[in-house]
């Protein structure tokens, strides 16, 4: 890749501040586990159920040019195109095709990840399946009476990883430093969640919006230092893509600020939920075996359970330091979605200042994923959110987690979640 000029790029350190996303697992899981049979097993997912849908004939995909099928795709799926975010970061199975010029299109919802790259061959396509994790797809880009969408195992290669997916078939969203001119060097990148520092997210993405924070590695490419070298003070600032990007072909010329955050988040926690549910079943598979279980002790799906909770109510979330503002409509599809309590509350309400969503608490408790929990890792998760929720953990790390933020989260999940315990009823009074 040929060197910019120094006007056009930002020269950064890999000052990750992920330490705990990239820790060993201690507790086995894997896709090869008897207990999980990934590549084998069953698949219900909303793509799985578009293909049955789709030979049924109850639904025919659209082909037109310049995308194929994505449009189509997206509508079946319902999908927001507002969700679009480009990331010109050679990655993914298609790697010829992405360039700064050229970058792949990602279309997200609660469920499944849509990925268009310019002249590719195939739509690709990620989906969360309640049992299995998340399964990857091909959708071939030529018009076919029928289209079909073919599992990739593919993309385990990357996708299957202890420090990158938790071991577990997962997503992986990472900021990407490209390799500079000098031979010798390699290209750099680290995973990005909610945690992550802003400063050190975003690079090979491009992100546009009406105030985006000062600071991140987006839009430009950035180039890898020694220790000790120094980045610029400030990222460009797009409302939208522009040179050297022509956006004709794509469905909107936004790579939305909000649309990032919101699936910064919702990478790790759809990873951390394949786990849990992993992970007990490997703990249950073992024990009926009478066999000792591959995890450690018998408290691994309740520490597990405690790292999940921790993670949904945003423990040590990487500050915005200022007010950020999206400018493709995602912010307001997104909050839209609901479900809202009594006095018009949601989960999905955005914030966008300070920290992402204004009751911090994850909307994923609405997934099916969630749902189809085992009953006993469910049953953990509620006893330890209900435990930080009421006061009773006293660590430093929640004092972020005001008085007024846990009560408005207890009376949102109880107008709005099925199933919940008693306990939480009794707790939101």
């Amino acid at each position: 890749m040929p060197r910019v000029t120094a006007t056009a790029c930002v020269v950064a350190l890999s000052a990750l501040g992920t330490a705990a996303i990239l820790a060993q697992r201690p507790d086995s899981v894997s896709t090869r586990h008897p207990a999980i049979n990934y590549r084998n097993g069953p698949t219900t997912d909303a793509v799985a159920d578009l293909n049955r849908r789709i030979a049924a004939g109850d639904v025919q995909l659209a082909f037109s040019q310049p995308q194929g099928y994505l449009r189509s795709v997206l509508d079946a799926l319902h999908v927001p195109v507002e969700s679009q975010m480009l990331v010109f970061s050679e990655t993914s199975l298609q790697s010829e095709f992405i360039t700064h010029a050229t970058p792949r299109a990602l279309y997200f919802n609660d469920r499944v990840a849509v990925g268009w790259s310019q002249g590719s061959g195939a739509l690709e396509v990620t989906a969360l399946d309640p049992q299995q994790g998340t399964v990857f797809y091909l959708l071939d880009q030529s018009p076919a009476q029928k289209a079909h969408f073919s599992r990739s195992q593919r993309c385990l290669e990357c996708h299957e990883s202890p420090t990158s997916t938790l071991s577990v078939s997962g997503m992986l969203t990472m900021s990407m430093l490209p390799m500079s001119d000098d031979p010798n060097e390699y290209a750099v990148g680290w995973n990005v969640d909610h945690r992550t520092p802003i400063e050190d997210r975003w690079g090979g993405w491009f992100v546009t919006g009406a105030s985006a924070p000062i600071r991140h590695l987006g839009n430009v490419p950035v180039y890898h230092v020694k220790q000790g070298g120094l980045r610029e003070a400030t990222a460009p600032r797009l409302t939208e893509v522009t040179d050297p990007v022509d956006v004709t072909p794509y469905l909107t010329p936004y790579s939305d600020v909000a649309a990032l955050l919101v699936f910064n988040h919702q990478t790790q926690m759809t990873n951390l939920l394949t786990r849990l549910h992993w992970l007990t079943r490997v703990e249950d598979y073992e024990r009926q075996r009478g066999g000792t279980p591959a995890t450690v002790g018998e408290s691994a799906v309740v520490r597990q359970a405690a790292e999940l909770v921790d993670y949904m109510l945003f423990i040590d979330e990487a500050p915005l330091l200022g007010k950020v503002q999206g400018s493709s409509g995602f912010a307001e599809t997104f909050s839209a979605l609901g479900p809202k309590d009594s006095k018009g509350r949601s989960l999905r309400d955005l914030a966008l200042e300070r920290r992402t969503f204004r009751y911090p608490c994850s909307y994923m408790i609405y997934s099916e994923a969630f749902d189809a929990l085992p009953e006993r890792a469910r049953a953990a998760v509620y006893d330890r959110l209900l435990v930080v929720l009421s006061g009773q953990a006293t660590d430093k790390a929640y004092l972020q987690l005001s008085p007024a933020d846990r009560q408005a989260i207890l009376e949102i999940l109880k107008d709005t979640k099925e199933e919940l315990p008693a306990s939480f009823l009794t707790a939101a009074r």
